[in-house]
């Protein structure tokens, strides 16, 4: 039966594909993927092509601009954006306030919801309309290591003992608003923004002024004043490292570093408490087009991107989780470390949702005093004055 269904929503992608699309396109489309993607996305518009002769003659520029760069761009010049762009879910609200995203053709919306993992079709959804075609399921946090120095990855006091026995380095972004809230909301403590239809912040929800935010900080300290801490997160960037905290796309690079050693894992117990995380996805939208030829092109080439053979396809070559639920379900998804080890870490995240630009910036300041020793000696209560701070200014990006 499920294969029967799957069939019948292939073929009701096929059709509309030739529906929408009847005339072709035969102008330009302009695609931005992170510089990883270029080579597999340049394939796969050629595949795109060849199954819909219409588009032969279709000029698709892709440019290499990462999901964070993508959003921020096209919030800033929506004319100049690209046509069709990855983003992560967070910047959803920001994109659609901008107007910088197209609402999901009707027909592709319903396969894309019946197709699709439900939490990533709810992070592509505001309001009551899907915005975006889902990629991935595993936009989030977790630990490649060194299987031959780290001897107990679930303890962080013992990955750190272990690294400064060998000499070697521990990697976490602790000034990262995102890396950052594996403390916060492990030890129990809120952050979450609510929006509106049209993208804007209407209520924060947060509670790190309290007992468990004051322990979350307390870990942080600690951490940074480990000599086998490095502040960091890329595996490519990474020198002498024995574990670090990354993602799924950096699996080909941990692979090679740790070589035969290479393993993941979630993140480890932290002063008592598992470490959280944020959970994502990747999204792919389409700008807004004035030419409905062009739009036509743009969510038929969407569609295609996002489908399972091709989020299957990007997984072998890339190792990105897909959110398709038949290309998730392929036995080498399921059997791959790090996928395993996102798989577990979900249990322990917060579905990221909608968060200020300011945000960001301001999980950056707190992160640099930590690495900067400012707290080191600093007593309860001046700790707590700077949760205070952090959670009213959050409070201040509301209204």
């Amino acid at each position: 039966m499920k294969k029967l269904f799957a069939l019948v929503l292939a073929l009701a992608l096929a059709l509309t594909l030739c529906s929408a699309f009847a005339e072709g396109y035969s102008g330009e489309l302009k695609v931005w993927v992170p510089d990883a993607a270029v080579d597999f996305t340049a394939e796969q518009v050629e595949a795109f092509k060849a199954a819909y002769p219409e588009f032969a003659d279709m000029t698709v520029n892709i440019e290499p601009v990462g999901e964070g760069d993508a959003a921020t761009n096209a919030i800033t010049d929506v004319d100049a954006a690209a046509d069709i762009f990855n983003f992560a879910q967070d910047q959803l609200a920001r994109l659609v306030a901008a107007g910088a995203l197209e609402v999901v053709e009707e027909n592709n919306a319903e396969i894309v919801k019946a197709e699709n993992d439900p939490d990533s079709v709810a992070s592509a959804t505001l309001g009551d309309e899907l915005y975006a075609y889902p990629l991935t399921s595993d936009n989030g946090y977790f630990m490649y290591y060194d299987k031959s120095v780290v001897t107990d990855p679930t303890d962080l006091d013992a990955i750190l003992a272990d690294c400064e026995k060998a000499g070697k380095s521990f990697y976490m972004e602790i000034n990262s608003g995102w890396y950052q809230t594996a403390f916060f909301f492990g030890a129990g403590c809120e952050l979450t923004f609510d929006t509106d239809a049209d993208g804007n912040f209407t209520a924060c929800n947060a509670s790190y002024a309290s007992e468990n935010g004051l322990k979350a900080l307390k870990s942080m300290i600690k951490l940074a004043k480990s000599p086998a801490f490095v502040n960091g997160s890329s595996v490519s960037a990474a020198t002498n490292v024995a574990a670090i905290v990354d993602g799924t796309w950096d699996a080909v690079a941990a692979q090679e570093l740790f070589g035969e050693n290479y393993a993941a894992a979630k993140l480890p117990v932290c002063d008592g408490y598992q470490l959280g995380s944020f959970m994502g996805f990747k999204l792919l939208g389409v700008k807004p087009q004035e030419d409905e030829a062009k739009l036509a092109a743009c969510d038929a080439l969407a569609a295609w991107l996002s489908s399972a053979d091709v989020q299957l396809a990007r997984f072998e070559k890339l190792y990105w989780g897909p959110s398709n639920l038949e290309a998730y379900a392929n036995d080498a998804v399921q059997s791959d470390p790090a996928q395993i080890a996102v798989s577990e870490q979900r249990a322990f995240a917060i579905p990221q949702g909608q968060y200020p630009g300011d945000y960001w910036s301001l999980a950056t300041g707190l992160g640099d005093r930590i690495i900067g020793k400012e707290f080191d000696d600093a007593d309860d209560d001046t700790l707590m004055g700077v949760l205070t701070e952090f959670q009213d200014t959050c409070a201040s990006y509301v209204g």
